[in-house]
């Protein structure tokens, strides 16, 4: 165990940055690029994380109508954990606050988004936990942003700073003799660490209570019995509380889930790993259709226009959309993602995704992990690492080693990291291939693919847990169509208690929002879950029912508008 204190200008929440140095352009700077010190990655890594999740920019209303940035002192317990049968392990932390109320013994617990570092969920569950006297756990769930170089033999120490594998790194492949190239855990650790979500999420919490055995031995022990435990997390994070809420005993009190990625048998859902490569191969040719337009402007839209110009013709060519021009294979492209539930607030925002060929992303590395492939043996041929000015695969520097930690989001591209297809091959041949692997389940690839899928399956929450789930009706990363509403259909007839949320005008990135025509269009989906935080505490005290269900009317800021209370449409006690 490994135990700091933050305090002074280096608190819990933001590392002494405030709401103003979050909002910063650039991140805070390594006095020494190659070799930053373990304060200077975990503010940079805070700063990171704060910003690929939150809308911090003014006029977005957080810090002054939802949210708080202001300091919070404390300590930190910070591990490795494995789970059972695991090969790799999951980093598991836990913020104690100064103020950490004795008398009311409280623990939040998240699972970072995405496949984000521990860092991950620090704007959803530490922003609301520890200004309340809660402590925070949190743990990465088997991914994060532990990258291992592969040339240089050297990895991330528990403390983020880069040293050899003899250090006990937090993550450190098997690799064959001459690999090359870029490894990080969730595709390469050879297991599926989404099959184990719920149990990355209770040993976070157990590892939380030792913690405040540590932390205050005159009050311990800490047990489940005498500590609250609420369990809170968005997308890949959402999809994990729901998971630990399935989970046998009475060790959980409540759960928030915001737009999980969660798998449950019938009622419409459908994996993230199908939805993502039909998005891959047809949603840049769909958003072409003028049905959709105007589209919300994503940075770089007049250069991919072109782009899915070219991809609607090479679908056409390959047989698998219908028509000659670009207009009638958009129409043909549209439709088939309608025919199996796309909706078009859906596919709007998923613009975004397809602009940055972010489906493409998820794909190959959600096909390596579900696969449990080794490294040098990735679905597809791909591979990971750093590309020299021609594009080619070269050896990473020093100083890019250093950042990865810190600057990362868990899955490339990003921090100078990126995905490389085999040599001599084309884009729609990739994304044939990682479609392949999903409608081909007579190929053994395929077979195990679908095999480490339905090893994510989620259960319903244990009877009597109260769950409430919050999603955007708007959501074009994980439509809520094929995740949360399945899950709350299922938990219901089984007769569990889960209320759910669907907020209009709301879809998957808050830290996107910046973005003039996404702010304009989109409220933030962050107020929802503080808010379902707030309504499920209460309930717990015994001071008022749980939120019933609702279809939040929001109305949008349009350009240049502040964010204000009425946009929100916030549900009434």
């Amino acid at each position: 165990m490994r135990i700091t204190e933050h305090r002074g200008n280096d608190d819990l929440l933001t590392a002494g940055l405030g709401l103003e140095g979050l909002r910063a352009m650039t991140p805070p700077a390594f006095i020494e690029a190659t070799a930053p010190t373990s304060v200077e990655l975990r503010r940079r890594a805070l700063w990171a994380n704060w910003r690929g999740i939150a809308d911090l920019t003014p006029g977005g209303g957080y810090g002054s109508l939802y949210g708080s940035t202001h300091a919070v002192p404390g300590r930190e317990f910070s591990a490795l954990a494995t789970v059972p049968g695991a090969q790799q392990p999951h980093r598991v932390l836990v913020q104690v606050p100064d103020a950490f109320d004795l008398k009311r013994r409280c623990v939040v617990v998240a699972a970072a988004s995405g496949s984000r570092g521990v860092y991950g969920a620090i704007a959803v569950a530490s922003a609301w936990g520890l200004p309340k006297g809660c402590a925070v756990a949190h743990t990465d769930k088997g991914a994060g942003t532990d990258y291992f170089d592969l040339d240089s033999g050297q990895g991330v120490r528990l403390d983020g700073t880069v040293g050899p594998a003899a250090d006990g790194l937090a993550f450190a492949p098997q690799a064959p003799a001459g690999a090359t190239g870029i490894a990080f855990k969730h595709a390469h650790s050879g297991d599926n660490p989404e099959a184990d979500w719920g149990h990355h999420v209770k040993q976070a919490a157990q590892f939380a209570l030792n913690s405040l055995d540590t932390a205050f031995p005159q009050a311990a022990p800490f047990t489940f019995d005498n500590t609250r435990v609420i369990a809170v997390g968005i997308s890949n994070g959402g999809g994990a509380v729901l998971r630990a809420a399935e989970m046998e005993g009475d060790w959980l009190d409540g759960v928030v889930a915001g737009e999980p990625n969660v798998l449950v048998e019938g009622h419409g859902s459908r994996a993230l790993y199908d939805y993502t490569t039909e998005a891959a191969l047809l949603m840049p040719c769909a958003l072409l259709h003028p049905a959709l337009a105007p589209l919300p402007q994503p940075p770089l839209q007049a250069q991919v226009a072109p782009l899915w110009a070219a991809q609607c013709a090479a679908l056409g060519k390959a047989g698998l959309l219908d028509g000659t021009d670009t207009a009638a294979l958009a129409a043909s492209a549209y439709q088939r993602l309608h025919d199996v539930g796309w909706t078009d607030d859906a596919l709007r925002a998923g613009a975004l995704s397809a602009g940055f060929d972010l489906w493409r992303s998820v794909a190959v590395t959600y096909a390596s992990a579900y696969t449990r492939a080794p490294l040098g043996e990735m679905p597809c041929g791909y591979g990971f690492s750093a590309l020299d000015a021609a594009g080619k695969p070269r050896a990473a520097t020093a100083a890019e080693r250093a950042a990865w930690w810190s600057d990362a989001s868990g899955i490339p591209p990003g921090a100078g990291v990126f995905a490389v297809p085999p040599a001599g091959s084309s884009p729609m041949a990739d994304l044939q291939c990682l479609r392949a692997l999903w409608t081909n389940s007579n190929e053994a690839l395929a077979a195990k693919l679908h095999a480490g899928v339905a090893q994510t399956r989620a259960g319903f929450p244990r009877a009597g847990l109260p769950v409430v789930v919050v999603h955007g009706t708007s959501d074009g990363l994980i439509p809520v169509a094929f995740s949360s509403a399945p899950y709350v259909a299922g938990a219901k007839a089984a007769g569990r208690d889960v209320r759910f949320w669907q907020v209009r005008n709301a879809q998957h990135f808050d830290g996107f929002l910046g973005l003039p025509d996404y702010g304009a269009r989109y409220v933030p989906l962050l107020p929802y879950v503080y808010q379902a935080l707030d309504r499920l505490q209460a309930h717990l005290d015994g001071n008022g029912p749980l939120p019933a269900d609702a279809v939040i009317p929001t109305v949008p800021r349009g350009a240049g508008n502040p964010l204000e209370a009425r946009h929100l449409a916030m549900p009434a006690q």
